[in-house]
């Protein structure tokens, strides 16, 4: 590829010069921008930028933002930088999608700003991200709490982006993109060889990211796990077109015994009859690449997705009288040890991986490695193995939500990279996952063992992260009869909008999740939101019938390990309850047209709630109802002092949280009354937190 557009590897934390390290920083971040910059290039009119040729992402134009707004945002949320600099464009470009339905996407309620508005924007953020790098304080080796930590956590996610945007513009009309020397098509088309098992002797597998491991990584990556992998045989190719072509002939999109029952929904929902860069015409199958649509390379890897895989496998099962599925997480380990090197150190890529050699997928028999081909590159490979996190699991206090909205079993992780993996994803110890109707540029090859079905690998059964088990013990099980928080509010709430229309509530604040759940008799539809992804998991985890896990404190070392379900606690759950992550100050547009609004503790948790009180009148409806649950009490750490509601002095006089609120609110809503409950939070099995809540209800004004 040329050499201009060759990928610079990921930095290492150490290094003996902190002004060489901070120049290749300073070079990685250019070589991602430019790269990232150069794949949006090939689009050739900016109406291509708002279509949606994937129906289940956004627009290209969100991403084409959405990498350069993330480091706005982590920049402010670690306290790095205090302004932003477009609060509108940071606000519609922050969330991306991992949906929770078939077509629960409606980019009809973004107000997306122009390509030129996002172009500029976006030299706006590289001249200041270079301005950081030339000056912010290091020390070697980087640590995960550094300032530099947080710049790579900018470039590895704009990698992963270059990526996944190269899928969606893979399906944009192919007149809407442009052909370009840095992103060439490979060449070499041919019949493909015919697969082979290959034998994998077991092993014993240590799986997880070392802590002083120097290269960047993603939580989910760290802690530990070991696993006694038994033999097994591996396909020494990836599944090419023409082998894969064979199942489609035989009509394996027809026959439904061969997929499972979420493979069966997503084929009625679809209508897929083959690959979904596959088409026809007349009568001969060709394939859709990046920048081109070509005859079928039969001897390149298939692209399909997790269900359409598993479906391959099973019909190979049949028609071979054998045991075919997908690998696990460790097998795969096991394969990726046939190649010693790792993306730091290796003088050329053993694959097609890092934009090294095409803008595509190549031929399975190109790249091998002690017997296997392609152990790593080319496209993704599928696995068995649902992501979760390793023993020691910790999220990054400045992105909690990367991994552990995945970890609901319906993610499947995908292992060795593609053309176009970069950076982190490159790297042996990367863990990725995607639901199982997605696409990336992945295909899959089959094992065959003694077990049908892969080995279940249990990890992270009980939670043990302080904070949520804390709030999980104070919604489901402390004082659950009697004086429970959760409850009281809910009943609070059922008491005074029992005049009201109560058709749709917002609940801002609903941590884990149990006042949404007590309030699905009371309201129609309920937006149930916190900020912090790790909390909301449990309450989609509990919604989805799953049991929850988590330890509570005995005492010291001590700890019990407690089982709940929803039915337990929740008799008459209406199943109206939708979870998000989102931030109270920049909710996206489509929370709106609530009857009530309930701040549950979410004032004092924001890091700006005058903010937050001001932008709640415009989604509310006529005579709607704002609900506020709060300690009053501020955090520095939290809240900047300036932006404290109350509890401070002003002018001399005392000015309370209610004060403030009052003030903010006045103008525009009625206090109807105020009340009080008390919330207990156990420490441990001797001694409680007791707080006391002070509730206060306005009711909007007639315009």
């Amino acid at each position: 590829m040329d050499k201009e557009f060759k990928q610079q590897k990921t930095p290492l934390l150490s290094g003996n010069n902190i002004e060489e390290k901070r120049q290749e920083i300073k070079a990685y971040f250019a070589n991602t921008w430019h790269s990232y910059e150069s794949l949006f290039s090939l689009i050739n009119n900016d109406e291509a930028y708002f279509l949606r040729p994937e129906r289940l992402r956004h627009p290209l134009i969100f991403y084409f933002g959405h990498t350069a707004t993330f480091f706005i945002n982590k920049l402010i949320l670690g306290k790095f930088i205090s302004s932003r600099l477009n609060e509108k464009l940071e606000a519609v470009c922050a969330v991306g999608v991992d949906e929770m339905s078939w077509d629960d996407l409606d980019s009809n309620h973004y107000q997306w700003p122009s390509v030129s508005e996002v172009r500029e924007y976006r030299h706006q953020v590289f001249d200041l991200v270079n301005n950081i790098i030339d000056e912010m304080p290091l020390e070697l080796p980087l640590s995960q709490q550094s300032l530099a930590w947080v710049i790579l956590m900018g470039c590895e996610h704009e990698r992963i982006h270059l990526e996944t945007s190269s899928v969606i513009m893979r399906m944009l009309p192919i007149n809407s993109l442009s052909e370009s020397e840095q992103w060439p098509i490979c060449p070499f088309v041919d019949q493909a060889p015919i697969n082979e098992l290959l034998k994998v002797e077991g092993k014993e597998v240590e799986l997880g990211k070392a802590e002083d491991d120097q290269t960047y990584g993603w939580d989910n990556e760290y802690g530990q796990l070991t696993v006694n992998v038994n033999s097994f045989n591996a396909s020494k190719y990836l599944v090419s077109n023409q082998e894969y072509l064979v199942f489609v002939e035989a009509g394996g999109y027809q026959q439904r015994g061969y997929w499972t029952e979420e493979g069966k929904a997503w084929l009625a929902f679809s209508q897929a009859i083959m690959p979904k860069f596959w088409f026809k015409r007349d009568e001969n199958f060709y394939q859709r690449n990046l920048l081109s649509e070509v005859p079928l390379p039969l001897n390149w890897p298939v692209e399909v997705n997790y269900l359409e895989a598993k479906a391959f496998c099973q019909w190979k099962s049949e028609r071979d009288k054998s045991f075919i599925r997908l690998p696990t997480e460790a097998e795969w380990n096991c394969l990726r040890d046939n190649i010693s090197s790792d993306l730091v150190n290796w003088a050329e890529a053993p694959g097609n991986i890092n934009l090294e050699y095409f803008a595509s997928s190549c031929p399975v028999d190109r790249f091998e490695n002690n017997g296997f081909f392609d152990i790593c590159g080319n496209v993704w490979q599928w696995t068995e193995s649902a992501i979760d996190g390793f023993n020691g699991f910790k999220v990054h206090s400045l992105y909690d939500d990367f991994s552990t909205p995945t970890f609901d079993g319906k993610h499947n992780l995908i292992k060795g990279g593609s053309w176009i993996s970069t950076g982190n994803e490159a790297i042996k110890s990367s863990r990725y996952a995607f639901r199982r109707h997605f696409f990336q540029h992945a295909g899959f090859r089959y094992v065959e063992s003694d077990q049908q079905k892969a080995p279940v690998v249990p990890v992270n059964q009980f939670e043990s992260d302080s904070d949520i088990c804390q709030q999980l013990d104070s919604h489901y099980c402390s004082n659950n009869n009697t004086n429970n928080f959760t409850v009281g509010l809910a009943e609070f709430v059922r008491k005074v909008t029992a005049n009201n229309t109560n058709k749709k509530l917002l609940n801002l604040g609903c941590s884990v999740g149990r006042t949404a759940f007590e309030l699905s008799s009371t309201f129609e539809k309920i937006d149930a939101i916190d900020f912090s992804a790790r909390y909301i998991q449990y309450g989609v985890k509990l919604q989805q019938d799953q049991l929850v896990r988590f330890q509570s404190i005995v005492e010291g070392d001590i700890v019990n390990f407690n089982e709940i379900s929803l039915t337990q606690f929740v008799k008459n759950y209406q199943n109206n309850v939708t979870f998000s992550q989102g931030d109270a100050v920049n909710l996206k547009p489509i929370f709106n047209h609530y009857d009530v609004i309930l701040l549950q503790q979410t004032l004092e948790q924001s890091y700006d709630p005058k903010m937050v009180l001001k932008n709640i009148t415009s989604r509310l409806n006529k005579h709607g109802l704002l609900i506020i649950s709060s300690n009053n009490v501020f955090d520095e750490k939290i809240t900047d002092k300036n932006k404290w509601l109350g509890g401070v002095k002003i002018n001399g006089e005392n000015v309370t949280v209610f004060d403030g609120i009052s003030q903010v609110l006045s103008s525009k809503f009625s206090l109807v009354t105020t009340s009080s409950l008390v919330q207990i939070l156990r420490l441990n099995a001797n001694q409680s937190q007791n707080n006391l809540i002070e509730l206060s209800v306005w009711q909007i004004k007639d315009e």
